[in-house]
């Protein structure tokens, strides 16, 4: 059977016709035709040829004038210049007298428009136009004056002009004028013009050939056509070329009464249709409804997708009268079910590659376990309806979990749970259970391999081996699972169960894979919060031993202390209150900058410094020198050994209250200033000369003394009580301010509402806080007379301890105190110089202070046994409880403590 139908005789054109057509010629028609409009195509190009020919002599000829105008001009200048006498000439009284005529007769004989001779200046001695004598010319004259002739195109309103500027040089090559000879390029005769008529002659054959060229093409076109016209030619092809038997796609061309008038192969493929399909009407042919209503054409479809006996093909159907066509329509079929199923499976691996993004983002946003397992959860209950979260109980902590053996029965706590209404049985969160060894849960915990159960029907101990548990779970609808290990770096630290409930397609190995894949990135996660867990935990145990346990026993103040770690790391920060001999009390608030291990372990020797250099009863300016001369070393050794975080920026405040003198002494190294809360509630924070940080400069530090009336309040904290994302330092401040003035209030009241007030919801630094209300030492409690510089004044001043312990009911420190005092008081004789002070002061132990002004200090020493002297400090230090040396601005004080009898600090 052919291809192709046959054409009848009614479809040839009518030979009457055609004669009436030639009878009435279109006069246009013939430019319409192929013929013509080739036509017109080469006459175009042989036009376009010609003027581009055209084009390039015009350039052609300009160029060649313009060279010819060089070598004439040239000539005539280098002629000239090399002419006998000229050197001789230009070194004349009067070279203008006799170069002009000689100029102007060789500028006529030479046909050039001027010649001018000037001196090595450009200075005119001829020219054409007299007028211009003694002027300078115009032209580049700086390569002539170095011995090299130039020529130059100049522009000016007659055309292009082409200059020449020669040197004239004497015998020894010295330049001592030039010779400038020019034309005008126009007047510059060119051989181009000349085949201009030659050019056009070709263009006139060219295009008689093109004429007869397209005459002959016309008449074979028309032969291989048997004369058809455009028209006819173009429905004949609408109806029978317009697809071709071998696509792989099917076409079906159906006539304006609904009847088929082709189908091609692969459309008798796809709708199995008989081969003799051509004039069958398309209701008979038992197609679907859907698609013989499409093949009537009562509408126009694109890219329809239509079910046909297991096949989905994508229909496109289009009328072929719309554009004054023959009646009907022509439909293209093709074959799409593979590409159905294929771009399922693309839309199902595109969902599954936007779920791992999803994970990528939505996992780990924090550092915490929970809230790490609880955000798988929630993301992998885009392809699972219920998803739990079981982990160690070990693994909230830090520590890395026990590995299990195959057949037991692990106890996992539930972390995390995300499912459906279907799935409650399994979102009982925090709640620590038992998994059997059957289930998929203790084997994949115990093998560490997932595991896939189809049908947990099929196998009854895959949900419990309790059998209740199992009836309730599958009543909720729950028919398969995956459970996945969740193991990261080597660690197995719980497993992560994927359901599938109701009539949800049940899980595959393909899901299998996504499960395996979450929870792999999942894993990481978790073993990253457990292990910052652990750091965490392990750096605030550090922080918190290099802390105060608790506060010292001492009278001088009523001190409450709090202390707020970042929650996301510790810090530098500290607080102390160290006991000082004389009824006195140290304050100290530090912040290291930084955060983690090296600034807890930082401030730790800084604090520890700070209790040693105490020791030592310095003045707060000397010791916050000595503590920054510490920093400055800790910093050395660290840029030495290691790239360290610095402890150069580290804040201290360093204050001594003497409750019997109620005053305070207190020096900064960059740290902000305590503020003060008088009895009436009057808040103030005192201007301070704030020294710099610590290890930064190495510059002195001063210290302040102020009075403290009994009552007040110091209050001390570290900057992170005045950081706030959304206020600045002094809004912080004024807030703080606010908060303190309360008259009456307790340090412990005072800590509350200040942290109450201040603490932010997001705190991003730690906080110290230390409030020390003060208290002063009864007058009664305080002894003091001077001694003169005599040894037996000594006797005296014994006496007069004697009576003061009585009067204090101190009877049982008499012995200890005389032998005290006796030794203290003849050294400052022997010694030192005068004046001498005793001073016995009643506190939480008994003070014995010898002020001299002297600033040598006693050492103690072991004496031999011949030695006649050497033992009295001795003695002193092993009958009191602390002796020392206290400098001050007029000499020091030698003091001796001892612990007062019922004192709970001396039992």
């Amino acid at each position: 059977m052919s291809r192709f139908p046959r054409r009848s005789r009614r479809d040839l054109p009518d030979p009457g016709s055609r004669r009436a057509a030639k009878r009435r010629p279109d006069p246009m028609a013939w430019l319409r035709s192929v013929a013509g409009q080739m036509f017109v195509l080469q006459f175009l190009i042989a036009l376009l040829l010609v003027a581009v020919v055209a084009t390039t002599l015009l350039f052609k000829e300009r160029a060649d004038k313009i060279e010819a105008a060089r070598e004439h001009s040239l000539a005539a200048a280098e002629a000239f210049a090399h002419g006998p006498g000229l050197v001789d000439t230009l070194r004349g009284p009067d070279p203008t007298a006799v170069l002009q005529p000689l100029t102007e007769a060789v500028r006529a004989q030479a046909a050039v428009d001027f010649v001018t001779v000037t001196d090595r200046d450009g200075i005119r001695y001829t020219s054409p136009k007299t007028d211009l004598i003694g002027k300078k010319f115009h032209g580049d004259i700086g390569p002539p004056q170095n011995g090299r002739a130039i020529t130059e195109v100049d522009t000016s309103p007659f055309g292009d002009e082409v200059q020449a500027i020669v040197p004239v040089t004497d015998a020894g090559g010295t330049v001592v004028g030039m010779v400038a000879s020019g034309v005008t390029v126009r007047h510059v005769s060119s051989a181009v013009l000349q085949e201009v008529p030659i050019m056009l002659g070709a263009g006139a054959v060219a295009l008689g050939l093109s004429t007869a060229g397209t005459a002959w093409v016309s008449r074979r076109l028309r032969r291989q056509t048997h004369g058809l016209g455009p028209a006819e030619m173009t429905r004949m092809y609408e109806h029978h070329d317009a697809v071709l038997h071998s696509v792989r796609e099917g076409v079906i061309i159906v006539d304006g009464d609904g009847r088929v008038l082709m189908a091609n192969d692969e459309a008798r493929r796809l709708l199995d249709l008989p081969r003799t399909v051509e004039g069958l009407p398309v209701g008979g042919l038992g197609l679907p409804p859907r698609l013989a209503d499409l093949l009537r054409f009562r509408r126009a479809t694109s890219d329809e997708v239509v079910p046909v006996g297991g096949r989905q093909l994508v229909v496109n159907s289009r009328r072929t009268d719309r554009a004054g066509g023959p009646p009907g329509g022509v439909a293209t079929l093709r074959d799409s079910t593979e590409l159905h199923l294929l771009s399922e499976k693309v839309e199902l691996g595109r969902q599954r590659l936007r779920l791992l993004y999803e994970a990528s983002t939505g996992i780990g946003t924090t550092l915490d376990v929970r809230r790490t397992a609880q955000e798988l959860a929630d993301v992998a209950r885009r392809f699972a309806d219920c998803v739990t979260v079981d982990l160690a109980e070990p693994v909230l902590s830090g520590e890395e979990p026990q590995p299990g053996g195959e057949g037991e029965a692990p106890e996992l706590l539930r972390v995390a749970a995300s499912c459906q209404e279907d799935g409650r049985p399994l979102d009982r969160v925090d709640e620590l259970h038992a998994c059997p060894a059957t289930t998929p849960t203790a084997e994949s915990f115990a093998t560490g391999r997932s595991v896939l159960v189809k049908d947990v029907r099929t196998s009854p101990h895959a949900l419990s081996s309790d059998e209740s548990v199992t009836r309730r779970a599958l009543g909720h609808g729950l028919h398969s699972v995956i459970t996945v290990p969740l193991s990261a770096r080597g660690v197995l630290m719980g497993v992560a169960a994927f359901w599938r409930t109701g009539d949800s397609a049940p899980l595959d190995e393909d899901d299998l894979s996504l499960a395996e894949e979450l929870s792999a990135r999942a894993a990481v996660c978790i073993d990253n919060a457990r292990r910052f867990t652990r750091e965490h935990a392990m750096a605030v145990a550090l922080q918190r031993s290099l802390l105060p346990r608790g506060l010292p026993d001492q009278r001088a103040l009523e001190v409450a202390h709090r202390y707020l770690p970042a929650p996301g790391g510790v810090s530098g920060d500290w607080f102390d209150v160290i006991p000082l001999p004389g009824a006195r009390v140290a304050l100290v608030v530090g912040d290291v900058v930084g955060h983690g291990l090296h600034a807890a372990a930082t401030m730790g020797r800084l604090r520890t410094a700070v209790q040693n250099f105490a020791t030592l009863d310095l003045p707060p300016d000397e010791l916050l020198g000595h503590l920054d001369e510490l920093a400055a070393r800790i910093d050395q050794e660290t840029a030495a050994a290691d790239r360290q975080p610095k402890v150069a920026g580290a804040t201290c405040l360093y204050a001594v209250y003497d409750s019997t003198t109620g005053t305070c002494a207190v020096a900064t190294a960059g740290h902000p200033a305590p503020a003060l809360v008088l009895p009436d509630g009057t808040t103030d924070f005192p201007g301070l000369t704030t020294g710099p940080p610590l290890g930064v400069d190495g510059i002195p530090f001063e210290a302040a003394e102020l009075s403290v009336p009994e009552g007040s309040s110091l209050v001390l904290f570290t900057d992170g009580l005045l950081r706030h994302p959304a206020h600045d330092v002094d809004a912080r401040l004024a807030l703080l301010h606010t908060t303190l003035a309360r008259p009456g209030r307790a340090p412990e009241d005072t800590c509350t509402a200040v942290l109450d007030a201040l603490v932010p919801d997001r705190q991003d630094d730690d906080i110290a806080l230390l409030v020390a209300r003060t208290r002063t030492l009864p007058a009664d409690r305080i002894a003091q007379w001077e001694v003169p510089p005599d040894l037996a004044a000594v006797a005296d001043s014994r006496n007069r301890a004697l009576r003061k312990l009585r009067e204090w009911s101190l009877d049982e420190l008499e012995f200890t105190t005389e032998l005290v005092l006796s030794e203290l008081i003849t050294n400052a004789i022997r010694y030192a110089s005068a004046p001498i002070l005793v001073r016995l002061i009643h506190g939480n132990r008994l003070t014995c202070e010898v002020h001299d002004a002297s600033s040598t200090s006693p050492h103690l020493r072991y004496a031999a046994m011949e030695d006649e002297g050497g033992r009295g400090l001795f003695l002193v230090a092993q009958l009191t409880a602390h002796w020392g040396t206290r400098y001050t601005p007029t000499g020091k004080i030698i003091w001796a403590e001892q612990e007062v009898p019922g004192n709970p600090a001396g039992s």
